[in-house]
């Protein structure tokens, strides 16, 4: 409400990197996240979910599972003029209607003939009273251009390099200067062995697991198991853990002699003893990054313009 995401970032109280930007690949992956992080919400407060904008096709049952999964009292429905592809979420449509992963309630025989009017609608003798029955705030503007995708879909890309600029604003001095390049930056060395490895988004042969993970963006997260390694690394996982994120981070370089990881984040030192796991998903370092290192003699590291477009 205050304004664009990365004016005003702050460190969540839960927090589990996803690792793309869509959840249309695997959507089961994505429900186990959401109960994960909805497991720490204790009460205390009010809670406002921002759903996101997937609202077609399959997007919309997954939407319905989860508000089967979060049981919300209210529920604010935003629709845009003139466009009906996307029905009222009233309880009775949450509640007969199959989601993704779930399944609706079957109707009784004189619903299904219509006999019951939709806004009156009760529970028959028998059904489950404690399924979700929210209020539901149903928006339609009238104003021209209502919800048009088309300038959000070119805007969406910004805004995530935004953020992600805006969140490596926080290794640059306090002082109002000249933006230090990442080479001037100095990173943390982790070994191989005391991290966890894992690519969500794409199987990665071991052997070249180093060059998908040089010069990325990644989660620095906490595993609950403890990482053991009998020789000197890397630590490859076999599955997506869902866990703790503690912030993200560059690996700027590996060194393969010393076995060593080179990391910039600004993630503070208290935190960083316990991230044991570094997973890497489709999130790229905004192209302005690399390309705008300043003082350097020669090539800038990371970047050519020797490249092969039949590739």
């Amino acid at each position: 409400l205050p304004g664009p995401p990365f004016t005003h970032q702050q460190t969540p109280r839960k927090m589990v990197y996803y690792g793309q930007t869509s959840c249309e690949q695997d959507t089961e992956r994505y429900l186990d996240v959401v109960k994960y992080v909805f497991s720490c919400y204790k009460k205390e407060v009010p809670l406002i979910i921002n759903t996101m904008g997937w609202v077609k096709g399959d997007g919309l049952l997954l939407l319905i599972d989860l508000i089967r999964l979060l049981s919300p009292s209210h529920i604010v429905q935003m629709d845009i003029h003139d466009w009906e592809a996307m029905p009222p979420l009233t309880p009775e449509h949450v509640h007969f209607s199959a989601g993704l992963h779930t399944k609706g309630k079957q109707q009784s025989k004189c619903k299904q003939l219509g006999l019951v009017d939709m806004e009156s609608w009760s529970y028959p003798e028998g059904e489950d009273m404690s399924a979700p029955q929210h209020k539901l705030l149903y928006v339609n503007p009238e104003f021209p251009r209502a919800g048009a995708a088309g300038e959000v879909r070119v805007h969406s890309g910004i805004l995530h390099d935004m953020s992600i600029l805006g969140y490596l604003g926080h290794l640059q001095s306090p002082d109002i200067g000249a933006v230090l390049p990442l080479h001037c930056l100095v990173p943390y060395q982790v070994p191989f062995n005391a991290v966890a490895l894992r690519v969500i988004h794409t199987d990665v042969a071991p052997s070249n697991i180093m060059y998908a993970v040089n010069a990325s963006w990644v989660g620095l997260c906490c595993i609950p198991e403890e990482v053991r390694c009998q020789t000197d690394g890397p630590v490859l996982l076999t599955q997506t853990p869902i866990c703790n994120c503690l912030g993200f981070g560059i690996v700027r370089g590996v060194d393969m002699e010393k076995k060593l990881y080179h990391i910039l984040t600004p993630v503070p030192p208290e935190n960083l003893r316990l991230v044991n796991c570094l997973l890497l998903g489709t999130i790229a370092i905004p192209n302005c990054v690399l390309v705008g290192q300043q003082g350097i003699e020669g090539e800038i590291p990371y970047v050519t313009s020797d490249y092969n477009y039949s590739i």
